[in-house]
């Protein structure tokens, strides 16, 4: 069985089966990424809650994966020549896991990296970007009461985002056309923070997507999506 305890995460957050993946996460957006990419793939893996109440995620222990202490993170015992390797940030896993397994990324060289510019856009753009947006509109509204620029100027770049996908995805059932991959993973789990977490679908103007929303509701519908956006419970 594998050895993990040259991980000092593993003190905190100690594995019930060391020969598995140990996903230290929280259901986020970029958290239910690795979630959702876990179950699609169908490769074993545990689940660690990463408690932001407690800040778990600025613990020596957790720093000491991620130096940036946010979620998600991962160990897998069986990395690169058989040995354990740990990951963080939510784009690298994705391209990990999609590597690893030979799924979700297309063979193709052209496809693949056609793929991956559309990762980077979610990772440059939409998570940034929404992530901005829901500060200033959910989180920080009192502070910002008479000052309404900053939610707008992070509204209405969250809309300049989803035309870019509302026309990319014009006649496509998913970014890469009839192929699911990382690229939908990484996307979709925003819309879903942004409908569901941040309750500004209205203010998004998000229905005005009509290719945008039908792509969201296939990837959500999806049963992985479905127990991915629950991990960790």
């Amino acid at each position: 069985m594998a050895s993990l305890s040259s991980f000092p995460i593993t003190a905190k957050w100690p594995p019930a089966d060391p020969s598995v993946i140990q996903l230290y996460s929280l259901p986020t957006p970029n958290g239910v990424k690795v979630s959702i990419a876990l179950e699609e793939l169908g490769l074993a893996y545990e689940p660690h809650k990463v408690d932001f109440s407690s800040n778990a995620q600025k613990s020596p222990e957790f720093v000491s994966l991620n130096p940036n202490g946010r979620i998600p993170a991962l160990i897998d015992p069986d990395g690169p020549d058989g040995q354990p390797i740990g990951l963080f940030e939510s784009g690298a896993i994705l391209m990990y896991l999609a590597e690893k397994t030979g799924k979700l990324l297309p063979k193709d060289p052209a496809a693949r990296y056609e793929t991956l510019c559309w990762v980077m856009f979610q990772m440059g753009g939409v998570g940034p970007m929404f992530g901005q947006f829901g500060h200033f509109y959910k989180f920080a509204a009192d502070k910002v009461a008479n000052n309404s620029y900053p939610m707008e100027r992070y509204r209405d770049e969250a809309k300049r985002l989803m035309s870019v996908l509302d026309a990319r995805l014009q006649d496509r059932q998913f970014i890469m056309g009839d192929d699911y991959t990382i690229a939908d993973i990484t996307t979709f789990p925003w819309i879903w923070c942004a409908d569901f977490y941040y309750g500004g679908k209205d203010v998004l103007e998000m229905d005005s997507f009509p290719a945008m929303m039908a792509w969201y509701e296939r990837c959500m519908a999806r049963p992985a999506s479905q127990k991915g956006l629950k991990i960790p419970a």
